[in-house]
């Protein structure tokens, strides 16, 4: 059976592995502008992508998905998490450009 990691434990490993990395994991809080991924992620040598973090299996809501391609076409990474596992294959392609 497939282990189950809540949204809180992807969200707190995320922002712990990207300050291992010397980066910065900013929470996207605003009231005027609905879907934005959950976090902003700033590496060293102008690395940026947004992380939308989720509790394993669930997919992003309707708005969230519309933002997400909006940003993507601006020509941002934009990534979904679901899993501990999703954030250490998030940090190594970031890193060593898996």
């Amino acid at each position: 059976m497939k282990q189950i990691d809540s949204e809180k434990l992807v969200e707190r490993k995320l922002v712990e592995l990207v300050k291992i990395n010397n980066g910065m994991c900013i929470k996207l809080l605003c009231d005027q502008l609905i879907g934005l991924p959950d976090r902003l992620c700033l590496f060293p040598n102008h690395k940026v992508a947004f992380v939308e973090t989720k509790t394993t299996g669930q997919k992003p809501r309707r708005i969230q998905a519309y933002m997400h391609k909006k940003l993507r076409a601006l020509g941002f990474r934009v990534e979904v998490i679901d899993s501990v596992e999703g954030v250490e294959q998030f940090i190594d392609s970031i890193i060593y450009g898996n």
